[in-house]
């Protein structure tokens, strides 16, 4: 009987052993990450704090205060990275007129994106990625543009991460373009990523993902007295603001409401993000945003483009949309003393993990389909090569359509494979993945009949 406990309980201990996973990590992703410093989070929210305002109808001409100074402040900081860059990172104010809309714009006003651009070292690579964070802030009420408000978390936790990741990652080449913005009017209306959207649309610019940063700074809850820096939410949506008819009736023949790119976007930073970053669980929450609420990813939805929003767990609304003042003992507004740099490090390093990892990746492949022909209880997907480098291979994912995450990851270096599980009971995807292990995002299958 002693012996036969022995072997249980060595089988037990000999099964935990195999079932852990084993996390391989790009030494150079991991040194960027090193790089990102909440020392250096703690100083780009505190300038951006002493501007007093950055509400989106304040002053554009004075040097020390308001919108106009903060846009300006944020260019010379990408123009400082873009010094040491060897002429890889492109610096602009991208500005456009705003017309009165009889709510919260009162008066035609011009807004500004400050923006950097870190030119991909590919001339075959087209890819954009964009991450951003919004520069406007507000009190608490919408117009009011004269009285201080500081935006400490809401946004300039955001904008900070976006300096950061462009100071440390212009040091970098990539073979994909990456877009550094600080976008302006999100208080207002999402003006300044409408208009980025817009562009983008208009350009026909193949943006892969756009990740987007609003309030990642605060670990405190009031109300419910909840702390906690080791969560961070992204937001993803569900079925597709921009859904044709055909992307309809695709997502109804095939089950797809929870798979949209966005979505595929989320779970992908999920797995890269909860890679490299210690100490911080992704929590990928199915909707668009907070209820009834949007951000600065909305109009890129809205224009077909994959993207999310990064936020934190607990929001504090004591701290949110608040003019500065002490009632009952509790102090109000939007203030620096009341983010959490060390928890904003570890959502920039998220951010950086996942945009170094799909900048270094091949591109998705093309045409991934699944054979239907037949009823079968094996599964066949077929793809083509992506544009550009050729992967090293590629990952075909799959999980029980219960499951929210992908649960296994079979590697082949053929372009087409048949698994012993069946479409009825499993959904799938395909990615690439070079020699280095790092992976494109998932590509759903169509039916190929």
């Amino acid at each position: 009987m002693k012996k036969q406990l022995t072997i249980i309980i060595l089988s037990i201990f000999f099964s935990n052993i195999f079932a852990q996973n084993i996390i391989n990590r790009d030494e150079k992703i991991t040194s960027m990450i090193s790089q990102i410093s909440a020392e250096n989070l703690e100083k780009y929210v505190r300038k951006l704090v002493g501007f007093d305002t950055r509400h989106s109808l304040s002053t554009r001409t004075n040097q020390e205060k308001g919108i106009g100074a903060a846009c300006n402040w944020v260019k010379s900081q990408f123009e400082s990275f873009a010094q040491v860059s060897d002429g890889r990172l492109i610096v602009k104010l991208d500005s456009f007129f705003v017309e009165p809309d009889g709510r919260r714009i009162t008066r035609k006003i011009l807004m500004t994106n400050p923006m950097a651009i870190l030119k991909g070292t590919d001339p075959n690579d087209n890819r954009v990625f964009i991450v951003g964070g919004h520069i406007d802030s507000r009190a608490t009420e919408a117009n009011d543009s004269t009285s201080t408000a500081p935006g400490a978390n809401d946004d300039a936790s955001g904008v900070a991460a976006v300096i950061e990741l462009a100071r440390v990652m212009s040091k970098y080449e990539f073979p994909a373009t990456i877009i550094f913005v600080a976008f302006s009017g999100e208080e207002q209306g999402l003006y300044g990523a409408t208009h980025l959207a817009k562009k983008a649309k208009e350009e026909n610019w193949n943006l892969v993902a756009m990740l987007n940063n609003d309030m990642i700074g605060n670990s405190f809850s009031n109300e419910t007295f909840l702390k906690d820096n080791m969560q961070v939410r992204v937001f993803s949506e569900g079925v597709p603001f921009y859904e044709t008819d055909e992307m309809k009736n695709l997502r109804q023949s095939t089950h797809q409401e929870n798979d949209s790119r966005s979505r595929q976007l989320a779970r992908y930073i999920k797995e890269i993000g909860e890679r490299y970053v210690d100490q911080l669980e992704i929590k990928l929450v199915y909707r668009n945003d907070r209820f009834l609420r949007g951000g600065d990813h909305t109009p890129f939805n809205r224009q077909g483009f994959t993207a999310i929003r990064f936020c934190e767990m607990n929001e504090n609304y004591d701290h949110q949309h608040q003019n500065i003042r002490k009632e009952n003992g509790i102090q109000y507004g939007d203030l620096p003393e009341f983010v959490d740099y060390e928890y904003a490090r570890k959502v920039t390093s998220v951010n950086l993990a996942v945009l170094a990892n799909l900048a270094f990746a091949p591109a998705q492949p093309q045409n991934v389909g699944i054979v239907v022909k037949e009823v079968t209880n094996k599964s066949t997907l077929k793809w083509e090569k992506p544009v550009g480098k050729n992967p090293k291979g590629y990952f075909v994912l799959l999980r029980e359509t219960f499951q929210p995450f992908w649960q296994k990851k079979i590697y082949t270096e053929q372009t087409e494979i048949t698994v012993p599980y069946s479409k009825d009971n499993y959904f799938f995807a395909v990615q690439s993945v070079d020699e280095n292990g790092h992976e494109s995002l998932p590509v759903w299958p169509k039916p190929i009949r």
